[in-house]
């Protein structure tokens, strides 16, 4: 009879050498029934619970073939250890007519079938059980349960038994320095696929030394999957967060979120990468990016970024419909040209549109009344910082009073006869607390700064500084993003042929503080703006207002 010796070793519990000894002792049965061997079959490394191993499926193909007649391993499971793979393979062997013979258990039967596929199955289910305890364990302890991470490397030092140590890492400052960057650019408004591609581009490896991509970068908020979703850069050890079910259809692991109350959470503040502040700015940005998609009701990977200033943000004066591009660099109402629902026809340049809002943003913030509401503020705060200062060198003084008398009690209490060693460490602690106060009250004082003898011009300056900020590529996305939270939506009215344009939101509240006759609506003329008007309608502090140029 022609025989074939299947052979198979799993990573975590054999070697490679294991499947030279399987085949040895296939041959053995093999020449004691006086068969002879024409194809071995051979699995390395392989988990016995997938069937979707490649000696195994060609083991399959060439038994469908006719290419042998028996098939001979060293035992029932190193062909496989799930008990519905195992029948299925009895099955199609019986149905071509090949015996199944193993070293352990002799010829192969229904009996062998049940025993040992049940038997498997629970080693494995015991092997996992056991796999995880070990791991909730490192855990536990603040240590690693495996995997790389980015920002961090793994520390092997030597045990005095001759073993290494596992679990352990540090901090890697050069790939840290690239994660506070991403969470900076992406606190600052930039999306994950420009992050990701101005790091390809300066030839940054990534995660396993590979190229950057969108979802390296913003993963999986719920399963903690991503640079800005990792909380162990927070100093957060999270483990159990999900599991993982293998597809009996495919063998592909699907995860599954476990309840958060089985969740092991270790706090690891060597660990910390970024502060809480920098984290918090990045989670807000997230939700209110989730929640614009919710509201569009889009799929998150469909989202994208405003591609000018002002986009998504127009609407129609007449219906309320958006006002849209329907030109090469023109905006127009989107209902009147797609539906014919609207008699709104007057168009805008983009250009012009996005130059008259920010004319008329700096005509208006350059109100005597809002200068002075800035020198007041800035007025204001400096004082505030001189006080808590000489508050601060007082309550410093105050100390070092106390921490002498409590010097010079000890002193005498030694010199009496009185020491204690916990004395001695209270004296350290003493004298070490009263340097640091001599130093603080010796430094040389900074000379007050004064107050800038022209702060309103300052003012001007960093308003007129408005158009620039918002076309340099160096801080344009920042200041955009910026500019768009304070302006909930853009009204553009048709008035005799041209467009009139009413702002909405916290900012029309700001500029509304600079006009008389709060709650009135008034218009305001712009010079070299042609015959368009700006004009308000103002609310109460900076609640959502309407402003109109």
């Amino acid at each position: 009879m022609r025989a074939a010796i299947y052979a198979r070793y799993s990573t975590d519990l054999q070697r490679d050498a294991s499947i030279e000894d399987q085949q040895r002792l296939c041959r053995k049965l093999i020449a004691s029934n006086q068969w002879v061997e024409v194809q071995t079959y051979a699995d390395r490394g392989l988990s016995g619970s997938s069937h979707l191993r490649p000696a195994y499926q060609s083991l399959l193909c060439d038994a469908r073939d006719g290419k042998f007649d028996v098939v001979v391993a060293e035992g029932l499971d190193r062909i496989s250890r799930d008990q519905e793979h195992i029948a299925a393979f009895f099955k199609q062997m019986q149905f071509l007519g090949i015996p199944i013979l193993t070293a352990a258990e002799g010829e192969v039967s229904e009996l062998h079938i049940g025993l040992k596929g049940t038997m498997s199955s629970l080693f494995l289910k015991d092997l996992a059980q056991k796999t995880r305890r070990g791991l909730e364990g490192r855990i536990r302890n603040g240590k690693s349960a495996g995997g790389i991470v980015y920002g961090y490397t793994v520390v092997r030092d030597l045990n005095d038994d001759g073993s290494f140590t596992t679990g352990e890492r540090t901090i890697n400052e050069d790939e840290a320095t690239i994660v506070r960057r991403i969470f900076t650019e992406y606190s600052q408004g930039h999306s994950p696929r420009s992050i990701a591609a101005r790091l390809n581009a300066e030839s940054i490896p990534g995660p396993r030394g590979k190229g950057w991509g969108m979802s390296t970068i913003y993963g999986n908020w719920r399963r903690g999957t991503g640079i800005l979703n990792n909380e162990l850069y927070i100093g957060r050890l999270v483990w159990n967060r999900q599991r993982f079910i293998k597809d009996p259809s495919t063998g592909k692991r699907q995860a599954r979120l476990n309840p958060q109350e089985e969740w092991v959470i270790e706090e690891v503040e060597d660990l910390r990468i970024v502060d809480d502040d920098l984290w918090q700015a990045v989670k807000e940005r997230q939700e209110a990016t989730r929640n614009a998609v919710i509201c569009e009701r889009l799929r998150p990977e469909n989202a994208r970024r405003p591609k000018h200033l002002f986009s998504g943000m127009l609407t129609c004066g007449v219906c309320g419909g958006g006002y849209t591009i329907v030109g090469k660099d023109l905006y127009g109402c989107a209902n009147a040209r797609n539906k014919g629902t609207c008699d709104n026809r007057v168009t805008i340049k983009r250009s012009a549109l996005e130059a008259r809002i920010l004319h008329g943003l700096q005509h208006h913030l350059l109100h005597p009344d809002l200068i002075a509401a800035f020198v007041s503020a800035y007025t204001e705060e400096y004082n505030r910082l001189s006080r808590e200062a000489a508050t601060s060198k007082s309550d410093a003084e105050q100390e070092l009073q106390t921490v002498n008398t409590q010097i010079a009690r000890l002193v005498d209490a030694i010199a009496e006869g009185m020491f204690h060693p916990s004395m001695r460490e209270k004296l350290d602690a003493l004298e070490a607390r009263k340097t640091e106060l001599a130093d603080i009250l010796s430094a040389p004082q900074d000379a007050p700064d004064l107050l800038h003898p022209a702060l309103s011009e300052m003012y001007r300056a960093k308003v007129r500084a408005l158009t620039d900020s918002l076309n340099d590529p160096a801080v344009q996305t920042e200041a955009r993003m910026h500019l768009r939270e304070l302006i909930e939506s853009i009204t553009l009215i048709p008035v005799d042929g041209n467009l009139e344009i009413e702002l909405v939101g916290a900012l029309a509240g700001l500029l509304a503080l600079g006009e008389q006759g709060g709650g009135q609506q008034k218009t305001v003329r712009i010079e070299g703006s042609t015959d368009r008007s700006v004009s308000l309608v103002a609310g109460v502090g900076f609640e959502p207002t309407t402003f109109r140029l």
